[in-house]
């Protein structure tokens, strides 16, 4: 086991003492760095690079080195798992991600495998550990899933939606369906998350990213019961350390103490809510990764620095902060103005700590 130079990130996930508080993005390595779009048209298309562990590998840390974050994220995509379950995934130029045949009834969901994570998802598995090798203890690693909600949503849509129509009417008009699929993904996911955690993952984030459409009531039955579930499977010890588990619901703030209650280690918050407001309800169970809007880094590097510096008095003294965007870097941020972002978190953070 190599020993870790820079752990400043676990340790805030645990809310133990740093030094300083730890930043990184999320979609840290993608579009708004040359070297990755570099990498990705070498590879010959999106799904090419995310199944060839040597490219993975070097755009998960690319960031490490060209932006300086406190922990790289394992390059992948969140659909590899209903692909890896057998549904054709395709990823067009300048398209999202589409699948052709998308479920459409419970016989649907009844034919869907839980597939073998070693297996059907082994080129994951290889990119994992040879990030690990590449990073040699520089900072951590973090593996990551989608919720089963938000797999789902992508699996009945077909793709993205505007207004969510085929899934919410399975919701409505076939509950029980919605609940087989959901269970199966719940079952998929743990599954994956633990081969990570078991090759070499340091910490895992599971991005809800569609929780935030449904109804207090529709998200508690069919988005955070299945994400309570997944953290109850998860080997949370490895290495001699435990693991993280960070839970994000993008537009789920109105439930943050619900979130807390799942046993995750970590509160994803999105830019809507002021970080102190979350630590008042929170922040005495749960570290908090966030929460600056994304769209704060098209601001110069004074502005950027003063709105860092606004988050961080917020949240004030003390630890179990992870600082991060409140949703992932946009394409079209220049580079220096993300390098600004994490050097004005490093450089502003320490007075907040020892």
């Amino acid at each position: 086991m190599t020993e870790l130079t820079n752990d400043l990130f676990l340790r805030a996930c645990l809310r133990q003492d740093v030094e300083r508080t730890p930043v990184w993005m999320m979609r840290q390595a993608g579009r708004y760095l040359p070297e990755y779009r570099a990498t990705r048209q070498g590879a010959g298309g999106f799904l090419n690079l995310c199944k060839t562990p040597e490219l993975a590998c070097e755009v998960s840390i690319q960031p490490i080195d060209l932006i300086g974050v406190d922990a790289a994220i394992m390059f992948s995509d969140i659909l590899v798992v209903p692909e890896a379950m057998g549904m054709e995934l395709t990823f067009g130029v300048g398209e999202g991600p589409k699948f052709p045949q998308p479920i459409r009834s419970r016989a649907d969901i009844e034919k869907l495998p839980v597939p073998d994570p070693e297996d059907e998802l082994g080129y994951v598995m290889a990119t994992i550990q040879l990030i690990r090798k590449e990073l040699a203890g520089r900072v951590p690693l973090i593996g990551f899933t989608g919720s089963p909600w938000t797999l789902a949503t992508y699996m009945v849509e077909g793709g993205g939606s505007k207004n969510y129509s085929q899934i919410k009417a399975m919701m409505y008009n076939d509950p029980e369906a919605l609940h087989l699929l959901l269970d199966k993904l719940a079952d998929a996911v743990a599954a994956y998350l633990n081969a990570q955690i078991a090759n070499g993952v340091q910490a895992v984030q599971i991005f809800d990213t569609w929780g935030g459409i449904l109804t207090t009531r529709d998200y508690r039955e069919f988005s955070l019961t299945y994400m309570q579930k997944i953290i109850d499977k998860l080997n949370r010890e490895h290495e001699g350390r435990r693991v993280p588990v960070i839970l994000y619901t993008k537009g789920g703030m109105g439930w943050l103490e619900a979130i807390a209650e799942t046993g995750c280690d970590v509160v994803g918050l999105d830019w809507s809510i002021d970080i102190d407001v979350a630590r008042a309800r929170i922040g005495d169970k749960v570290a908090l990764q966030g929460n600056m809007d994304p769209t704060m880094l098209y601001a110069n590097p004074e502005r950027i620095r003063g709105e860092v510096k606004d988050i961080l008095s917020r949240f004030g003294h003390g630890n179990g902060h992870v600082f991060n965007l409140g949703h992932g870097i946009t394409p079209d941020v220049p580079v220096a103005h993300a390098k600004a972002f994490i050097q004005a978190v490093k450089e502003e953070s320490g007075r907040y700590h020892g």
